[in-house]
């Protein structure tokens, strides 16, 4: 049986974006490995309500800012009450609130997946997770010790598994003509995600590809949504754009896909591109920081500039025209990627490592 270590998982977010989503993934895969495990969170959040119906214990705390003593007071008293266990934290307010005394048999690690402000919210804790090289060299500047700074990526969910028939009808369902290419993009539609480029890119594409015609997916929706509406119209490609609005899971729109696309300004890590994968599609991407870690241009993916419509149109055309093999190579590629470093099991493997590492190094046994 493998070795089991207590976590308490802290965020105090309101708002359900990619580092509230993996901590629900991650609390409820550490509960289905035997982990005990216990959320701790604000009462009403979306993450609170997404784990309300599973195993995952959950405290709630007020967590509401910097002078928010109870909070901070709680995590110490919930810390020393079950340890030895480890304080896993997520994003700036977490961490600030969490506290733990020098003397106390526990460990906090501070997890970031973003670019975050570091002064007077991290420097505390006693180890450091990035979710990519890119983090972990931002914390490793903003002063802490490398030696103590550690990247393990995020996991995605399992992929929707479709037999050919339930995929022709979904694709029917949602307005894809039959035998047209079904390009795909998920997100919030705002400034950083590139939607504006995706639109410009796509109005420079030709009516048929390949013999085939095309449509763009998109998934998602956000303060943008009107404006992107109408570029679509004053672009001549609103009839051949489906707006799909929010869906949880997305899983079944990557199934139905025949690529997916990632026009973003910004992106971290870029879920997205590995939910892709997962579901063996050849990806497109600009050049944001988590597509030069990801992508290799060529073997299992395509890339070009940033804010680049006419690039982007290129190598949507090139993807679309490419050999059968050669696309799916691509997408396979990705999936062999997601599969070794990415899986539910490789994450948590990791972390259950690096728990069991820094318990040992601070003499903390069980």
């Amino acid at each position: 049986m493998p070795e089991q270590y207590l976590s308490l998982h802290v965020l105090g977010s309101r708002q359900f974006g990619g580092a509230d989503q993996f901590y629900v993934r991650l609390v409820n895969a550490l509960a289905g490995a035997g982990q005990p495990v216990a959320a701790i969170n604000r009462r009403g959040s979306p993450v609170s309500l997404e784990l309300a119906q599973g195993p995952v214990e959950q405290i709630h705390l007020p967590l509401a800012n910097q002078w928010d003593v109870w909070s901070i007071w709680r995590t110490r008293r919930l810390a020393a009450a079950r340890w030895p266990c480890v304080v896993q934290t997520y994003m700036g307010r977490a961490t600030r609130l969490t506290r733990l005394p020098k003397t106390a048999p526990a460990v906090h690690v501070a997890r970031l997946g973003g670019y975050y402000k570091l002064d007077g919210y991290y420097h505390h804790a006693h180890a450091w997770v990035g979710n990519t090289q890119g983090v972990c060299d931002h914390l490793v500047r903003g002063g802490m010790p490398a030696d103590r700074v550690y990247r393990i990526g995020n996991f995605v969910p399992e992929p929707a598994v479709l037999v050919p028939a339930e995929r022709e009808a979904l694709r029917r369902g949602h307005g894809v003509p039959e035998g047209a290419w079904a390009l795909l993009a998920v997100g919030r539609f705002i400034d950083i995600k590139g939607f504006d480029d995706l639109l410009r890119a796509v109005a420079r594409l030709p009516g048929e590809i390949a013999g085939r015609p095309w449509v763009l997916l998109l998934v998602g929706d956000g303060p943008w949504a009107a404006d992107l509406r109408k570029l679509a119209e004053d672009l001549g490609v609103a009839g051949r754009v489906l707006w799909l609005g929010w869906r949880n899971p997305v899983a079944v729109f990557y199934a139905l896909a025949d690529v997916f696309v990632c026009p973003s300004r910004r992106e971290t890590l870029g879920n997205v591109i590995l939910e892709a994968w997962s579901h063996g599609l050849p990806v497109v991407s600009t050049h944001t920081a988590a597509a030069l870690e990801l992508i290799e241009p060529g073997r299992n993916g395509l890339s070009c500039p940033c804010a680049d419509p006419e690039a982007l149109a290129g190598q949507i055309r090139d993807v679309l025209a490419a050999p059968d093999g050669d696309r799916q190579g691509l997408g396979e590629a990705g999936r062999w990627l997601v599969a070794r470093y990415f899986s539910r099991e490789a994450v948590l493997g990791a972390y259950l490592e690096l728990y069991g590492r820094l318990l040992a190094e601070r003499g903390i046994s069980r």
